[in-house]
């Protein structure tokens, strides 16, 4: 009777704390409402961007589409998808962001992580005209507004798991 009493008790205990992890296409919203706006908003407030950085990243940044693919369970993710959307705050960035959620196993419900070779979560997926530029994946090569400024000004730039 003792064990099924801490069964009962640790499974309550789990179902009460776990997070719900979002799945499939969201808005940025639910990443600002509880359970997920405990990391979203202690990032976000705590990243200041370079703002030499931004300065120069404003201009470049009309008539770009993002495409972002993340999980709400990945520490990653957590850590990169606040402070990409501080730096898009602070170019006054006006465009299309696509958010979409994968589960533990980068797939979705549609199949677009696995169309667009999503391997690791955050991928930052950059368009103009309707293709793609380049991504950022997992983590920036250096911080994500001067990755974002390589990318979209042109220069060489290969993320992190790109030969």
């Amino acid at each position: 009777m003792r064990t099924v009493v801490i069964f009962i008790f640790a499974l309550v205990g789990a179902c009460s704390t776990a997070p719900k992890d979002l799945l499939g296409p969201i808005e940025l919203h639910q990443l600002k409402q509880q359970p997920h706006s405990e990391w979203f908003t202690a990032e976000y407030d705590n990243y200041n961007p370079f703002t030499k950085t931004t300065d120069q990243l404003k201009p470049l940044v009309q008539d770009i589409e993002i495409t972002l693919f993340m999980g709400t369970w990945c520490a990653d993710s957590q850590l990169q998808v606040p402070v990409f959307f501080r730096v898009l705050d602070a170019v006054d960035f006006e465009g299309d962001v696509s958010i979409i959620a994968v589960d533990k196993d980068k797939k979705t419900p549609s199949g677009s992580a696995t169309l667009n070779g999503i391997t690791h979560v955050p991928t930052f997926i950059f368009y103009k005209n309707g293709k793609e530029i380049n991504r950022i994946v997992e983590s920036p090569v250096h911080f994500l507004e001067e990755d974002m400024l390589a990318i979209l000004s042109g220069a060489a730039y290969k993320h992190t798991y790109q030969e």
